[in-house]
């Protein structure tokens, strides 16, 4: 994929992520592999948004074992696969230098990545890792779409409070959009309220919670899925297997 392919894939994945009418936020189908990238794709679905989790279950990994070289090399495969915008969860960074981590995102053709902000479950300190955004946002200039996922839900006391903190000192720091995963759905409106620019949310795949539409509704730009997809396509697949044996 030649760099100007990139860049206008960069372009129009950003402009999906703005003007968009509350109850039509970009929803994102996460693939795994090749294959279900491409089923994503023929569906009709404008980017990709590939879980790290899924992936690593794909390439035979528990969620965050996934060695860097594996990970880097499946999302290249996954780009390759289809004609849409694929953006890449790459957990932590893996401990690259920021200059290194996005020579090795737009080696793969991804057009975006996700970024956590926790090790091991223990999060990092806010400041610390918006200078570090801010050193990845300048490595990468326009030629990445950042989403820098917020983990106070998930690793923390879950204080709305302090996941708009987290999420203004990343979008100072560069970060196109901020994921507080984990959030529930009640306090989306809250964190709409005190959020700039574009916010992820976690959507499900198992009928529990609101649509994607009624997430909009509540004040996500955008709607993941995380490793959902490929769980239940796992335990469809252990329904056909049951049934042969």
């Amino acid at each position: 994929m030649s760099e100007v392919d990139t860049t206008s894939k960069v372009d129009d994945f950003r402009r999906l992520h703005h003007g968009r009418l509350p109850g039509d936020p970009l929803v994102l189908p996460g693939p795994w592999d090749a294959a279900s990238a491409r089923v994503f794709a023929e569906a009709g679905f404008p980017a990709l948004a590939t879980p790290s989790a899924g992936v690593a279950a794909s390439l035979g990994y528990a969620d965050g074992q996934t060695p860097a070289d594996e990970m880097f090399a499946a999302v290249a495969r996954i780009v390759r696969a289809v004609d849409v915008p694929v953006s890449a969860d790459v957990e932590g960074g893996y401990g690259l230098a920021p200059q290194e981590l996005v020579e090795r995102l737009l080696e793969t053709g991804a057009v975006g990545c996700n970024l956590e902000d926790s090790v091991d479950g223990v999060l990092k300190d806010p400041r610390e890792h918006a200078e570090w955004l801010a050193e990845v946002r300048r490595a990468a200039g326009d030629r990445l779409f950042v989403n820098a996922r917020i983990d106070t839900f998930a690793h923390g006391d879950g204080d709305p409070g302090q996941a708009i903190e987290r999420a203004a000192a990343y979008v100072a720091a560069g970060a196109d959009c901020v994921y507080p995963i984990g959030a529930p759905a009640a306090v989306l409106p809250l964190l709409r309220s005190g959020i700039l620019g574009p916010l992820n949310a976690g959507g499900r795949v198992d009928g529990e919670g609101p649509s994607p539409a009624g997430l909009g509704e509540l004040g996500a730009t955008r709607v993941t899925f995380g490793p959902g997809l490929q769980r239940r396509a796992t335990a469809a697949l252990r329904e056909i297997s049951a049934e042969l044996v």
